[in-house]
């Protein structure tokens, strides 16, 4: 069977070598080989193994007829998307990584895959290398998933790890990721939780069948977090993590993300430096954990392989994957329930007091006699808001109950 790989960025290099490194043993797996017949990428790689399967062509790629599966790792929303929906009604399976892309079109192109007897398969859109997709729709099928919620980036997951092992500021983290190629010289997507943002859209869009908008989930990143609220974190022994949730509460579906001071029992808690997990509560199978590492060239690589793998396994059969373009409309981010870390100036600490029903105060040296800081008792989101616009709050954050 021959396969099409669309760009050789990091991601698309990595499928190129485990297709064709690992030849003999995926042929075994599979039953006949998977060979690479073209590599698409805008650039030349004079003396690179590459060099004799590019392409600059897409339509040399499309009107080939022995092009059985296409593997789309550009990246971005165009021409990604329209690439992807010509291979699929043109009868070719579509493999991604492209988390953009199934975020946005992932109903539609799974019901174009359908229609032609064909897959579109994103394992590596969440996750990595880690098999999240697969236990959602193949695994976890005889629940009603009551919650998903993960660590889904692993720059900030990082970033968050060396300011509490280390003191480091935001600053000084960002810029240590930066140097070891954790994080973007433009890092937003990241530190803004926009990445997350997108994952946990497509986790929430398979878990409930409906296409959730990652554009009405309310996000926010990381970058209000201190060296302080981290010292704060380490005083109650907690860990603040930067978690994509989605949960089912009275029939509607909740959706956030937002850093988050979690316990120490929190099966997300000891998950640090790059990688992610991801915990799925099923009301029958209860809590189950995928843990991995969240991104990188060969762990994402192999995800999207394994997928190659799928498809060529089910050769003209669709795998079914339940996953309405009907919109879930999702609850109110006002109606959302939690508890609060708040910090105040220690001059309006009685103000606090009034405003908020605390459940526990906290200080920390280096803040004594300069804030009050405290946890509140469980209140809706709304129920904060209207308190904190009567108050100066230095910052807060959502504390696990």
């Amino acid at each position: 069977m021959k396969v099409a790989i669309l760009g050789y960025g990091t991601v698309g290099s990595g499928v190129f070598d485990v297709l064709t490194e690992n030849r003999d043993i995926i042929a075994k797996r599979v039953g006949f080989p998977l060979d690479v017949k073209y590599v698409l990428d805008l650039r030349e790689f004079p003396g690179k193994p590459v060099e004799k399967y590019l392409t600059h062509d897409f339509r040399q790629i499309i009107e080939d007829p022995e092009i059985e599966i296409i593997v789309e790792v550009m990246g971005g929303i165009h021409p990604s998307y329209e690439y992807a929906k010509e291979a699929l009604e043109s009868g070719r399976s579509v493999c991604t990584s492209n988390k953009e892309l199934v975020a946005k079109h992932g109903a539609e192109l799974v019901g174009i895959a359908k229609d032609h007897s064909v897959n579109f398969l994103f394992e590596a859109s969440v996750g990595g290398g880690i098999p999240v997709i697969r236990q959602l729709i193949r695994s976890i099928t005889a629940d009603e998933v009551e919650e998903v919620c993960g660590i889904l980036n692993g720059t900030t997951n990082y970033m968050m790890t060396l300011m509490r092992e280390t003191g480091a500021t935001f600053e000084e983290a960002l810029t240590d990721a930066q140097d070891k190629g954790f994080a973007e010289r433009n890092p937003a997507a990241d530190i803004e939780g926009h990445d997350a943002c997108r994952k946990i859209a497509i986790l929430t869009s398979l878990a409930y069948a409906k296409q959730v908008d990652y554009e009405d989930i309310y996000t926010e990143g990381i970058v209000s977090i201190s060296d302080i609220d981290v010292a704060y974190a380490k005083a109650m022994k907690r860990g603040i993590k930067l978690l994509g949730r989605s949960y089912l509460k009275d029939g509607t579906v909740y959706a956030m993300v937002a850093p988050c001071m979690v316990r120490k029992k929190n099966p997300l808690y000891p998950v640090n430096g790059v990688y992610n997990a991801i915990m799925i509560r099923g009301n029958m199978l209860g809590d189950v954990v995928c843990y991995g590492m969240g991104a990188g060239k060969l762990p994402t690589a192999s995800a999207v392989v394994s997928d190659v793998i799928d498809a060529a396994k089910h050769r003209h059969v669709n795998i079914p994957i339940l996953w309405e373009k009907e919109k879930l409309v999702l609850g109110a981010k006002d109606d959302m329930d939690g508890k609060f870390f708040v910090r105040v100036a220690f001059a309006d600490a009685d103000k606090a007091r009034a405003l908020f029903p605390i459940a526990k105060e906290i200080s920390i040296l280096e803040c004594e006699g300069r804030e009050f800081a405290f946890v509140t008792e469980v209140m809706s989101e709304k129920a904060f808001s209207d308190a904190a616009e009567k108050i100066a709050v230095i910052n807060r954050i959502r504390y696990e109950i």
